[in-house]
This record gives structure tokens, sequence and C-alpha cells, in this order.
């Protein structure tokens, strides 16, 4: 806290600049803390009428700035410059006010700030606007997530009206391969009036996000800070002792491990490498001890004891967070007192009063409520919403005390901690194991440390022998990371692009993205890359110079050679297995071939064709040596010819020997040799192809050069040049690929559109293209085509939820979903998807558009049988997430995105009426039980 000195002297500043910045001075004095530089910095930018660009470290306090344009926004009185919106209503009428959208990424951030604003404005003042709320949405202070806003920009929504901000909470978002070009759609389509709040943590490309903001948003402020108002302390835990990672501050910029711990982690490693030749034992053959890290328990026990609780465990496994809990509890942890359990079970039971008893028990809430009140929870996304939204409270609050959590987390819920301890610093990204980055760790360790509360965080890493304290140190050391744009154009995006402004004004938009706007500021350093390279060939051009004769020409003609030496093998390779492959697939059951090469060489009988499917084909033959099995291609350098035919019975069983014996000995009764069948001759091709290499030798041979005492080294330097032109060339391409490449992008998508009937050949957005603009999911031109076709017509509330299903849900890993399919009209709807997939995949393949995504039958059976009003404890059992059941998170968050295609169908002009009144009925099955008593926000 600042000593009374401290403040007069502040108190002194801020009024000298009252005159100056009226508002930010009393927007200051509500707060009950002074703000900093950074802070005061951008505010005074934003009064000035500059859009702001915020980037500081998590817990910094970048959120009062965006807090700043709501108290400018209900204020009422213009930023200074700002003519376009009067100070007055006219005649000395009061201040009008003004709007402030405050967007984020996730509903639980906008819940959670709904929430602060409400507390500070008045409910009457603050509205809220998800996928799950909307709550006085004509409020003059709005929250949304990103996508409601990007939404209403495009319907042309009467509630943009009078809006002079938008804040812009996590917008290194835009960053996210999902869902992040929904940020810079944003960006682009926001009125030239609205000032921006972008607030971001640290990146390293600050001034290049900033520039494109200027070129979109004119006038924009950069304001980076690096500096945490809670220093962090990092440390590692090697077994039971704790070591700082670095010695001190100077240590950590040079990127310094401790010596201490470099030495003990050493001599550890040493011990267990020596210990694993020894045996255990007079039996001998067990391997030598090995490393077991300290128990989840111990960790939260050593943590408490340090004072270092209330701490986040960052687990990156759900399963994993649950163990944690129940391990803890095993181990007789408690970390409550009994007035703190007291209060943890009132706050819990206000909030699952309406959840039926036999609901909870299939949620665990027996056994959630025994680790809160001991102190102790797990958090993901596999939770049942209120329950995490419990579970949040209660750790803000200080009554949880350690928390086992993935890495969701940490992207902009506020739960910050006294400490946070990273068991691994390798995670699962949904398709291989890979390394935290630096933006990751910053952005897990940056929990650590609560303003206003503590005075130094703490972040842990657990050391194992996978683990190199340098790796640690260089992870802490970064603080920042690049930010890169992600966004790519849609379909939905297209036809609401060319309904709103035109196909050309369209491409011109794009091009001001920032993937653009970082597309061709690459190419400026490949274009000076191109000039190098040019100025080097011209140098080793002049290296290469002969004065026997034109070297270029001698050259070109070993070049020639050369490729063609290799086109002959290539193509002699190509042809053999062409050849194979056609030979294989003309065979027929009874053919009597001969298998050229390898342990199965010699005369085989063909037992099953194996044609009509995918790949190669490979049938399965009977040697006469007795074997069975399958050939491929690969097992034959020329054509498999047929050189007999014998008759193969109609039931033959190739796994009986018997059966084999009798049949191998009919084919060696054939007469015909083991090595027998035809050797094919040269083909005139070939035969031609070696005539022209004759003829380049000859005239290589007779060019002047040849005699040259040096030409060798003269064609060194060419071939550095011709490697040279070869790159430079691909350099070239790279550059002409990047300039303009999403309005290319945009080109082959409105021409995808327009064969299909969504644009008219003149650019003009059709009835079922205004339906594709009001359809917003990742598979939009799917579900259009399904409502075109007719595809989900005639279903059952029930099966339309269940049909629907497959374009929204995707597994968290590969299963066998087909078994899962309810049967009857919703696999007859749900093949009719699939074809429609398949011709959409085809198209896009053709035109090099990337391929949407297929659709995934996995929540099929779960969303139908919930639909028909089955016991929660059935439903989840029916999925195929976690050994054949779906965590209620999952559940809840699927149904979730059901309910909201179906509202977007029933609300569709594309859909038949029949087809509107199912979707609304299926909406209200869907919405009951765990779904309906999901916590309010």
């Amino acid at each position: 806290m600042s000593s009374p000195a401290e403040r007069y002297v502040a108190a002194r500043r801020r009024a000298a600049q009252a005159s100056q910045f009226p508002a930010l001075d009393e927007f200051a004095l509500d707060l009950g803390f002074d703000l900093d530089d950074f802070q005061r910095e951008a505010c005074q930018a934003l009064e000035r009428g500059s859009g702001v660009l915020v980037c500081a470290p998590t817990g910094a306090g970048k959120t009062a700035v965006g807090e700043f344009a709501v108290h400018l926004a209900l204020r009422g009185t213009p930023a200074t410059g700002d003519a376009a919106v009067p100070a007055t209503g006219g005649d000395g009428a009061p201040p009008r006010r003004r709007k402030c959208f405050y967007t984020t990424p996730i509903k639980a951030l906008s819940n959670q700030k709904y929430h602060d604003l409400v507390d500070r404005y008045g409910a009457e003042q603050v509205g809220l606007l998800t996928g799950d709320n909307a709550i006085n949405g004509d409020a003059p202070v709005v929250v949304m997530t990103t996508e409601v806003l990007r939404n209403m920009l495009y319907a042309g929504s009467a509630t943009l009206e009078g809006l002079a901000y938008v804040v812009m909470d996590e917008v290194h978002y835009l960053a996210d391969r999902f869902r992040g070009g929904v940020w810079e759609e944003v960006i682009i389509h926001l009125p030239a009036s609205v000032t921006l709040v972008s607030l971001s943590a640290t990146v390293s490309n600050a001034e290049e996000f900033a520039d494109w903001l200027v070129t979109v948003r004119g006038e924009t402020a950069v304001v980076v800070s690096e500096h945490r108002p809670v220093p962090l302390w990092q440390h590692m835990l090697v077994g039971k002792r704790m070591f700082d990672l670095f010695h001190d501050a100077d240590a950590a910029r040079k990127h310094d491990v401790h010596p201490e711990l470099l030495r003990y982690t050493r001599d550890t490693m040493r011990r267990l490498e020596l210990g694993e030749g020894r045996s255990a034992g007079p039996g001998g053959g067990r391997r030598g001890p090995r490393w077991r890290g300290p128990m989840r328990p111990d960790i939260v026990d050593r943590l408490d004891r340090e004072g270092l609780l209330p701490a986040i465990l960052f687990i990156f496994s759900r399963a994993g967070c649950a163990a944690a809990v129940q391990q803890c509890l095993a181990a007789g942890l408690r970390l409550t007192s009994p007035e703190e359990r007291a209060e943890i079970r009132r706050v819990v039971e206000s909030r699952v009063t309406a959840i039926p008893g036999e609901d909870l028990t299939v949620l665990g809430y027996w056994e959630w409520l025994d680790g809160l009140e001991r102190g102790l929870a797990a958090h993901h996304a596999g939770m049942l919403p209120v329950f995490k939204e419990v579970v949040e409270e209660l750790f803000v609050r200080g009554l949880v005390k350690a928390v086992f959590a993935t890495e969701t987390l940490a992207l902009g819920i506020n739960m910050p901690a006294r400490c946070v301890v990273l068991e691994r610093l390798v995670k699962y990204n949904g398709e291989a194991h890979v390394d935290l980055t630096p933006g990751e760790y910053t952005q897990l360790t940056g929990r650590a440390g609560r303003r206003g509360i503590d005075v130094e965080g703490h972040a842990v890493v657990v050391w194992s022998p996978e683990t190199d304290p340098r790796h640690v140190a260089g992870l802490a050391s970064t603080r920042t990371y690049p930010l890169r744009s992600s966004f790519r154009p849609s379909y939905n995006m297209a036809v609401n692009l060319v309904g709103t402004v035109g196909a050309e004004p369209a491409r011109a938009l794009l091009e001001s993205s920032f993937a653009q706007f970082q597309a061709d500021r690459s190419v400026v350093g490949l274009a000076r890359q191109v000039q190098r390279n040019t100025e080097t060939i011209e140098a080793y051009g002049a290296e290469a110079a002969c004065h026997h004769g034109d070297f270029d020409e001698y050259f070109a003609l070993r070049v020639a050679i050369a490729d063609r030496e290799r086109a002959i093998a290539r193509q002699g390779q190509g042809q053999r297995k062409a050849a194979a492959v056609a030979s294989l697939e003309r065979l027929r059951v009874g053919d009597v071939i001969r298998v050229p090469s390898g342990r199965r060489a010699g005369l085989a009988v063909v037992l099953d064709p194996a044609t009509g499917g995918f790949g190669e084909p490979r049938p399965l033959v009977l040697t006469q040596d007795r074997w069975a099995g399958r050939v491929s291609p690969g097992d034959f350098n020329t054509p498999a010819e047929v050189l007999a035919r014998i008759r193969v019975p109609k039931h033959f069983n190739h796994r009986s020997p018997a059966a084999r014996r009798d049949l191998a000995a009919e084919v060696s009764g054939t007469g015909l040799d083991r090595h027998g069948g035809r050797r094919g001759g040269r083909s005139r091709q070939a035969a031609g192809e070696d005539h022209r290499l004759s003829q380049f030798r000859t005239e290589l041979r007779r060019h002047p050069c040849h005699a040259c005492p040096d030409r060798e080294e003269h064609a060194r330097w060419a071939e550095r040049r011709r490697r040279l032109e070869k790159d430079t060339e691909e350099l070239r391409q790279r550059v002409a690929g990047r300039t303009g490449s999403l309005a290319r992008t945009f080109d082959l998508i409105v021409a995808l559109l327009t064969a299909r009937g969504y644009l008219a050949p003149d650019g003009a957005v059709t009835d079922a293209g205004r339906m594709l603009g009001r359809i917003w999911t990742e598979a939009d031109l799917l579900v259009a085509e399904c409502l075109r076709r007719g595809v989900w017509d005639g279903l059952s509330p029930a099966e339309l939820a269940s049909a629907v299903s497959v374009v929204v849900f995707e597994a968290r890993r590969d299963v066998d979903d087909r078994a899962s399919l309810p049967r009857g009209p919703v696999a007859e709807a749900v093949d009719e998807t699939l074809k429609l997939w398949s011709e959409i995949e085809a198209d896009e393949a053709a035109r090099g558009l990337a391929v949407t995504r297929e659709p995934d039958l996995g929540f099929a059976w779960p969303i139908y049988r919930w639909a028909r009003g089955e016991a929660l404890a059935k439903v989840l059992g029916s999925g195929h997430e976690i050994d054949g059941e779906m965590p209620a998170g999952d559940f809840v968050r699927w149904a979730r995105q059901v309910v909201d295609l179906l509202g977007q169908l029933a609300d569709s002009g594309g859909a038949s009426a029949e087809l509107r009144s199912t979707a609304r009925q299926a909406m209200g099955a869907v919405n009951r039980g765990v779904l309906a008593y999901h916590a309010p926000a």
C-alpha cells in the first residue's frame, strides 16, 4: 500500500490534471486504489478520443481501462475532439448517455464481468447477452461474448445504435485457431464512430498489432507493461526439497539457473542411473530404484505448512484432477476450519436446491461436497457448469484452498491464487503430447499472486528426470509470445459480406484483416531475400564463366542428362507400379499367377480378388507351398499374369490345413514351372528415352567447354547458382502466394457458393444465401444443404435433436460411434447428412479449399435419449467420452450447442413451417434437468 505522503503527492498530481482529464479524475476517486502508470496512460488516451491497445501480464489490472470506457459511456460526455455526439441533448439538456459493449471470449468470463459491473453501476445499467442468457439487452452497458457482437454486426441490429465504445477483453484470443477469426471480423466491421479498447496479455509483437489497428480503426495508442504488481518467485520441487529457480532478479534476466538446484538434480540423476543396473535382491533381474516424485497430498500439505495456500495445481488431465482430490481425501487432508465448512455447505446448498436428489447422486455430489468442505476441489470442462461456478466462488472467497485444474481455468476467469503448481510441462493438445509454450507457461503461472492480498506470488514446477531446470528457466524468463492471426474466410462470412457491402468491397475488407497484414509484412522480408539472392546468383555466374565457350550451355546439357536419367528411373518405377496395380485389379477367383519374388515366390491361386475397395488391391492367394495370405503391388516388379485357371470350391476355408493342401496340389498339377511366365520386353517408349539420352551425352562430349581443365570448378559454381535460382523461384512463389491470399480464398468460396446457388451469377445473395447467412456454426454450409434438401423434415423432436447433433459434436478422441446411432428415421437422416458432406468435401477438395469437418455421430444417442425424457444416469452412460460414459459438463456443453442450432432452425427462413415447429419442441425437450437448472448469471 502507498504511504500517506505518496497518496498526497498523487492527489496533488490528479488535481493538476483534473481540468485536462475530468472523467478520469471522477473515475479514479471511486476506485479505492491508485491507478498504475500504464492504467493512467491508457485511460488518458481514451479520454482524448483515441483507441487503445493495452498489453500487460495477468493480474496487472488491464480491466480497469475497460471499466473506464464504461464510465465514459455512462457519463455521457464525448471524448476530446469527438464532435459526432453532442455533449448535451440540446437546449441545455443533460448529457446523452452512450453505449459500451464489453466483450469476452467465454461465457464464464462474461458472467463474471456482468456481476462486477452490476455491483458497481447497478442492475438497471448493465445487461448480459450470451448463448445462455439474455438480460437487459437494451441497457447502456452490455456484457457479451464476442460471437454475439459479430452476429449483431452482420444482422444490422438496432441495439448497435448509440454504441460509442467496445471493450475487447482477452483480444489475444484472435490467435485461437477455432474461434479467433471472430475477433478480426468485429474489429473490421465496427462503425468508424466506435472507439475500440483492446486488452491483451503481453505479446511480443504489440506494435505490429497496433499498426494494423491504426489501419482499420484509426488512431490507436499502444500501452505495454511487463511489470507485475505482485512479484512472482519461481521454484522447483525436487522430491522433498524446494529450490529457488533463480538466485536473484539479475540471474532471472540472464536465465541463469540456481547452481544449487542444478547440482542437486544432477546428483539425483546420477543416483538414478547408477541404481538402474543393480538387482533388487538375491534373485536378480529386477531394475533398480525408479524416480517417485512427491505425492499430491504431500505437495498440498507442504504448501499449507509454508503458507502458500490457496493454490492452483495444474494437471493436464480431467481424470488426473479428479484422482488428485480423491488422493488428498484418502490421505486425510483437511484445510478448513469448522466455521469455513459450515459456510461452504451453506453456499453449496443454496446453489443446488433445484437439482433432484437422484441427479445429485449421478453427478457425484456427495463426494464433491466432501472435498469442498475439506477445502479441496477439481476444476475442468467435464464438470457440471454449476459445480465449476461454485468452485470458482468458494476459491475466490478463500474457502477452498487447493484446486486441481486443467489449463482451461487459465483462460480469463478471475481466480488468482497465492501459489501455482505445474505437475508437468507437457500437455495433450487433442492430437499429440506437446511441450508448454512460453506463452502458456506465463498464462498459467500468472495466476499466482493476488493483488491487494499477497506480497508476492509463487510458481512451483515439480521436477522429474524428464524436466531440465534450464528449460524451465527459459519458459519462466520469456515473458512474451507473438500474436498470430488465425483469420480465414468462411461460407457464412462470405454471404454476409457480399450481402452487406458487395463482392468487390468484401474482397477489400478481407485484405484489410490482420492475417493479410501479417502476410504482407512477411512478404517485405521475402522480397529483400529475393534481391540478395539475385545479386549472389550474378556473382556465381561470373565464377562459372569459361573462356572455352558458353558454360551455361554446357552445364545445361549436364543438367538435362541428370534429369533424364532420374526421369527414366522414376518412369520405370511408376510404370511398373501402375502395371502391377492394374494387373492385380483384374484378377478373379481361380486365376493362377506367379509371385515373382520374396519368401512367397512361386505359383499361387487367387482365393479372393478383394476388388472394389479403397487403396491398393491386396488379393488373397494360396501358394503351391500351402501359404495363404494377401499380396500387394509391392510384391510384383512385373505385372501379374494369369497363367492358368483352376476351380476353387465355393466355400473354401483357407484356414483349414487339409483344404490348403488339396488346392495347393491342384496348383502344382497345372504343369507350370514355379518360375514360369513370360518376361516382358522393353517398350518402344523406353528405347526412345535411351536414344535421346545417348544424343545428349554425345553433344556434351563435343562441346568446347568439355575440354576445359577447370570445368569441374566451373561446374561447382554453376551448381551453386542453379540451387540458389531454384530457392529464389520458390521465394518468388511464396511472395505471390501470400499477396492477396485471403482474397483468392474468398474468390474460391464465392465460386463454390455461386455453383451451389447461394449467390447469383451477378453476385447477388439468393434466398438460400440469406438462409446461410443466419447459420452460425462451423458446419454452416452442411447445415444449409440439409435444410435445402429436407434432410431433417418429418422427424420427431427427439429425432431432430439427435440428427442435428452430428454437425456440432466433436469427440475428444476417436471412437467407433456407428453402433450408438438410433435406428430408423435418425439413421436415415444421418446417412443423408453424410452423403451431403461427401459432396461438399469433394467440391472443396477440387477447388483447393479447406475441407469441412466430417460429421461426428458420438452425441446422437445421448441427446436422443435425453430429449425423449430419460433419466440423467442412463443418458450419461450412453456416451463415449471416457470408458463409455460422458462427463456431465461435456453433456451440458454439447447439449447447449444442439439447442443453439435448433434455435437457428426455428428462426430460419429456409426451414419448413413443420421443421421450425419441431425445432422449438426439441429445444423444450432438451432444456430440462441439468440444462434448465444451469446456474443463472
